[in-house]
């Protein structure tokens, strides 16, 4: 018995889902993230400037180089540890150190990324964060450090992963340019679990500001779409009255359509990852298992207060747009419909004319036929009475009579005749 055939995919679909690890960090440490994403056509950028910025990064501390299309790495780099990714729309860097900085959240952890080397990215950092992991066998102090370190109004605290871990953030920007990730293990908490706690708050940070794009697009197209509703609702108010140039209107319309169907296809792959990417977020977070600390708000609470009702603005954008394109393109419909209707009474009009025509022309071809029997007529009793002359002499037939005789029959007989060639020519 022969062995089965493998399908040539097989290993590499499997050992995708292994393919990227969850890092193991022991606490106290610290980590720094960054995401980069070009700021055009995102999805359909050259992978391999991304990884090509990645070796000259590995070549600064004579690292290991990845394999060739690699999507992701992990190696040390120096005193740290490297982890990078490449995703759909954009590419990460996360350094992991030991220990945490005297000063909490010093920039100074960022300063691994040498400042040519971010320079020279093959992209525009869309976010970056700092986070700082300490240990506390106890609550004491947390809720304190928090409320010192991030903004009290925007900060969200909570318990995670049945309470071996606190985590906190504000979601701000700070005066180096990043934003700032706290969490706190118990003595208990494993390297991996602590790994993938930080994994995941820098995807809810990634994901959220992915999100956000969605928005900034919407609220582009706003105006945009606000004054393509007008002309549309106007061209459609027209179209229930009388129309002095339905087929100028049905032109305008189609002009719309076509621009809202284009707005539709620039937009739809926007609108459709910020959907993706909202869905991630509320996942990541929803596997956190989440518990309130400290009364104060957990992240999902903050998402749903901040984040939530942005994610709402682009569905809503979405759905209108949509709308406004099936508008159109009914009212073109409907526009049509009525110009074929008023062409169809023009043509009809048209053919009763042609009708009337054609009866007036059989009309004039019938008595252009009777008096063309009248003067086919007369000149044949003529030649009659030239050939029936010697009988006038023979039967003592007075002209006067042999002429009243004649003439019904020539006529009767130019009547057949014309009317046997109208016959065969029809």
């Amino acid at each position: 018995m022969s062995p089965i055939t493998d399908h040539p995919l097989r290993y590499a679909l499997a050992n995708e889902l292994h393919a990227r690890p969850f890092p193991s960090l022991k606490a106290p440490a610290r980590a720094a993230y960054l995401a980069l994403k070009p700021a055009e056509n995102a999805a359909g950028r050259d992978r391999e400037l991304d990884r090509a910025h990645l070796i000259r990064l590995l070549d600064r501390f004579g690292a290991q180089h990845p394999q060739p299309g690699a999507t992701h790495y992990s190696g040390q780099i120096g005193r740290h540890q490297l982890k990078w990714e490449s995703h759909t729309e954009f590419v990460t860097y996360t350094i992991f150190g030991e220990g945490v900085a005297q000063n909490p959240f010093d920039a100074a952890t960022f300063a691994v990324f040498p400042e040519d080397w971010l320079a020279e990215a093959p992209g525009t950092r869309i976010t970056s964060a700092l986070i700082r992991i300490e240990q506390a066998e106890t609550d004491d102090g947390i809720k304190e450090k928090m409320e010192q370190w991030f903004v009290p109004e925007s900060l969200a605290i909570s318990r995670v992963l049945d309470g071996d871990l606190i985590i906190g953030a504000d979601f701000r920007i700070d005066s180096t340019g990043h934003l700032r990730f706290a969490v706190f293990a118990r003595p208990t908490t494993g390297d991996r679990r602590i790994g993938r706690v930080v994994q995941r708050l820098c995807e809810i940070e990634t994901y959220k500001s992915m999100s956000m794009l969605g928005l900034a697009r919407a609220r582009e197209l706003n105006p945009r779409m606000a004054a393509m509703d007008v002309n549309l609702a106007a061209l459609v108010k027209d179209m229930c009255g009388p129309m002095t140039d339905p087929a100028a209107t049905l032109q305008s319309l189609l002009t719309i359509s076509a621009e809202l169907e284009n707005t539709v296809a620039e937009s739809s792959f926007r609108f459709g990852a910020t959907g993706a990417y909202e869905t991630i977020v509320n996942q990541r977070i929803e596997i956190l298992r989440e518990e309130r600390f400290g009364g104060r708000q957990t992240f999902a609470e903050f998402m749903m207060r901040r984040f939530d009702p942005a994610m709402r603005t682009v569905k809503s954008t979405e759905a209108r747009l949509h709308a406004m394109s099936a508008r159109a393109v009914r009212a073109a419909e409907l526009l049509r419909t009525r110009v074929d209707v008023e062409r169809s009474a023009q043509n009809q009009e048209i053919l009763g004319s042609l009708d009337r025509r054609a009866d007036l022309q059989l009309r004039l071809q019938r008595t252009v036929e009777g008096l063309s029997v009248v003067a086919i007529s007369y000149y044949a009793v003529n030649l009659v009475l030239y050939v029936a002359a010697p009988l006038e002499y023979a039967l003592h037939i007075g002209k006067p009579v042999l002429t009243a005789v004649a003439t019904p029959l020539v006529i009767l007989a130019v009547w057949w005749m014309v009317h046997r060639i109208r016959k065969a020519m029809e």
